[in-house]
């Protein structure tokens, strides 16, 4: 049984855990005193830029570079076949998604080119602007061939293969079921069944792709500064394909303008420039510019969806049944594969629900459009958007209200731990606390009054619900079973210094979520200092403690109780040398506020930095046999569940104004169970901005290509993306299931915003347009795609 907890800061002396404290770094952002990849200059440094394909797939011919090497300031210029000489191909796949496969990949390709503006040569030279004038003369012979753009008609017979060892474009074939589903569908009251697009986007990150590499030939070693979510990852990587020891790599990632998962990917283009500076012993350096991030910063969510639903007469679920099809471009993206999004839309698809039958199946096709791999909230928007979109049509066609049949269907809170339809391990949630606060926060029944009354005047506005599940806290199980060296366990060093601050390094990247305000509370509390004297080291492979980084919601979770456990054994081991000074033993004494205490009566008996002095300068005045170890590292990976789900519930108010087609959202509720909040501030923070992501995919963020596989959108004039005048009031509230498997008891929510808001929205557009006996469900929500639903203009 799930043990549904509200514990806060205020109910605990001296305590941080809880607590809405600002981000230690904020002033430095706000003053524009961060340093990025790009802020960073380096003695003799160069710059890459790269001569992109104008092709969705061609074969590439005679490269004549002579124009551009003659252009003064032009130090060199490397193909395909020059780089490959220096660096191992990957294949991106995991062992555990049986019967995988991709092609070899390489930095640059040597033969065919195989999406439009995949990088087919480097230009190095003294400026950024001179390489990209040399970049406009270097001549490419390329034979265009066919290309595969349909991921609906890849596998035909009459479809080109893109890659001819593979024998087909067939990625990934997976098909989750259980129970009997063809029973449960012979034996239903009602069934519904929907087809449902999700559009193919990509994430808008302030900073683009950056990376500055360094070779040091006296010393053989590597040092990489990256705008990466995973810097031991890549450390690894750079060591396997450039042929080179981990120890001689050193990646560091300083300030991050943004991630949401864009950048916990191997960019053939980045690989490109640390081989050229392994090459030339020199530092070169690449920073993406906005056309290059949207034609090869990886896009997601591009999934054509069949589904469908059986009820009985009172309106409970007894199967789901769903056909997905996803087209992820022409390689697999290393080293956390392309096939996952899909994998995770048929595990997570009626998570929140309690049913018998179940199957779903994804199939996964190579396309010659720009790789696709794991973006914020993997998989989870398009499951929730099946699953919310089948409990609407259930809802209309049983003649139940939309939250009532939820709250029929959602799994007990009583009933953990469980396991779903679709096979995945729940430990704890509380869909139904969930639920009955949201109804309370959002005061339903006056909101659909409201609704109604207008809807008699002509305006209408529509009400949409979306319970959710997300993946948290995730194990060896995602990716480690699978062969990726992508470490699901994390660590932190916590030291004392002389005057009785703190240093804590983690191997928990901050990326503007927030993680050294986090890890600052829970330092400063397990150790029992002020929480201004503690200091947190990340992003650096040489100085933090070998770890995961950021990704799937876990820094909290697994790095948080790695820096809970590492704070605890230093302060144990101060106490051990305070009782020896004090004569007293040390589990009668006490460290809080930067003071030793007396347990017992909180009398201060001498202060840190006291402690600290005698340790590291007068170490011969303690007795021999008194350990002085100020610093202590502890790991944590998570065991007993392979992820730690968190839950929650979404609802969205709209207004759709049928002559335009436009949608105005109006207010946006969520409450979400992240387990034990560590910071409020920072949670809202980031379920709102997970809510404004959402909004993007739902009704603005598209990314269109020709039928010859030309992408259509290169600049923010025509691919939009939602700007405060588009973000609806976003009110948040929270139920606490702490998870058992650490004493934190933090699960994630950094992607729960994102999972459920576009369901919410494409559900309050169809009850708006409930009157009109129509319902869209291909995002993004235009208003060109709601007015051809409407009848008023056809759909190109």
């Amino acid at each position: 049984m799930a043990e549904t907890v509200k514990l806060h800061a205020e109910d605990r002396p001296n305590s941080y855990i809880g607590r809405s404290v600002p981000r230690p770094n904020v002033a430095k952002l706000v003053e524009g005193r961060g340093q990025y990849v790009d802020d960073i200059v380096l003695p003799r440094m160069l710059h890459a830029a790269f001569v992109r394909s104008p092709h969705a797939q061609a074969r590439i011919g005679k490269i004549d570079a002579s124009a551009a090497l003659a252009l003064p300031g032009v130090v060199r210029v490397f193909t395909g076949a020059d780089l490959a000489k220096h660096c191992e191909p990957w294949v991106a796949i995991l062992a555990h998604l049986k019967g995988m496969k991709s092609a070899p990949q390489l930095p640059l390709p040597v033969e065919t080119a195989t999406w439009m503006g995949e990088a087919v040569v480097a230009v190095v030279a003294e400026t950024r602007a001179i390489a990209e004038d040399a970049a406009a003369l270097v001549a490419i012979d390329y034979e265009p061939l066919r290309a595969v753009v349909d991921m609906e008609t890849a596998l035909d017979a009459a479809t080109p293969v893109i890659h001819k060892d593979l024998g087909d474009n067939l990625v990934f074939q997976r098909v989750n079921e259980s129970g009997n589903i063809e029973d449960a569908f012979k034996s239903a009251h009602k069934i519904v069944e929907a087809t449902y697009h999700t559009g193919r986007h990509t994430g808008v990150t302030l900073e683009p792709r950056s990376i500055l590499a360094e070779y040091n030939r006296g010393s053989g070693r590597l040092t990489v500064y990256q705008s990466t979510q995973a810097p031991h990852m890549l450390q690894g990587v750079y060591a396997k394909h450039l042929r080179m020891a981990e120890g001689d790599i050193r990646v560091i990632c300083g300030d991050v303008g943004g991630s949401f998962g864009i950048k916990v990917h191997v960019y053939p283009d980045e690989v490109a420039v640390v081989a050229i500076a392994k090459i030339m012993g020199r530092p070169v350096k690449f920073i993406a510019d906005r056309l290059e991030s949207f034609s090869t910063d990886i896009h997601a969510r591009d999934h054509r969806i069949h589904a469908k639903m059986a009820v009985d007469a009172e309106g409970r679920i007894l199967g789901i049944d769903v056909d997905d099809l996803t087209g992820i471009g022409p390689y697999s993206v290393y080293p956390r594969t392309s096939a996952v999004e899909g994998n995770q839309v048929v595990n997570l698809v009626g998570g929140p629900y309690d049913f018998p039958h179940y199957r779903a199946k994804t199939t996964v096709v190579l396309q010659n459009k720009t790789p696709t791999c794991q973006y914020r909230a993997v998989g989870h928007p398009v499951a929730t958007t099946v699953t919310e979109g089948l409990m609407d049509l259930a809802a209309e066609a049983l003649g139940l209200d939309p939250l009532d049949i939820r709250r029929k269907n959602i799994m007990r809170d009583d009933s953990y731990p469980r396991t779903s339809p679709a096979g995945m391990r729940f430990e704890g949630l509380s869909h139904e606390a969930s639920l009955q606060q949201l109804e309370a926060m959002m005061d339903y029944a006056k909101l659909r009054a409201e609704r109604d009354a207008l809807r008699a005047k002509g305006v209408h506005r529509g009400i949409g619900f979306a319970a959710f599940i997300e993946l948290t806290n995730p194990s060896p199980f995602m990716y480690g079973i699978g062969g990726a060296r992508i470490s699901a366990q994390d660590g932190c060093t916590v030291r004392i210094d002389p005057d009785g601050s703190v240093v804590a390094a983690t191997g928990v990247t901050e990326q503007g979520q927030g993680t050294e305000a986090i890890m600052r509370q829970i330092v400063a509390e397990a150790v029992g200092v002020p929480i201004e004297t503690v200091r947190v080291l990340t992003g650096d492979t040489l100085t933090t403690p070998y770890g995961g980084g950021t990704w799937a919601c876990r820094g909290a979770g697994i790095g948080g109780e790695a820096a809970l456990q590492a704070g605890r054994a230093v302060k144990e081991a101060a106490l051990k040398v305070a009782g020896a000074m004090l004569q007293a033993a040390p589990e009668g004494l006490d460290l809080v506020n930067g003071l030793i205490v007396d347990k017992a009566t909180g009398a201060e008996r001498m202060p840190l930095a006291e402690l600290g002095r005698v340790v590291y300068f007068r170490g011969d005045t303690l007795p021999p046999d008194v350990p002085r170890e100020l610093m202590q590292t502890r790991h944590f990976t998570p065991k007993q569940f392979p992820f730690a789900f968190t839950n929650g519930i979404q609802a969205s108010y709209v207004e759709v104004d049928v002559a335009t087609g436009l949608v105005k959202l109006l207010k946006h509720w969520v409450v979400e169970d992240c387990g034990r909040v560590i910071n409020p501030l920072l949670v809202d923070e980031q379920v709102r901005g997970g809510v404004v992501q959402g909004i993007g995919g739902a009704l603005y963020e598209h990314c269109i290509y020709s039928p010859d596989g030309q992408l259509m959108v290169g600049t923010m004039a025509d691919y939009l993306v939602p700007m405060a005048a588009e973000m609806p009031d976003i009110e948040v509230g929270h139920v606490e299931t702490p998870t058992r498997e650490s004493e934190l008891g933090a699960k994630g929510a950094g992607e729960a915003g994102t999972a459920g808001a576009p369901a919410a929205i494409m559900n309050a557009i169809n009850d708006a347009l409930r009157p009109f006996k129509t319902r869209v469900l291909a995002q993004p929500f235009t208003p060109e795609r709601i007015l051809a639903a409407l009848g008023t203009v056809p759909l190109r």
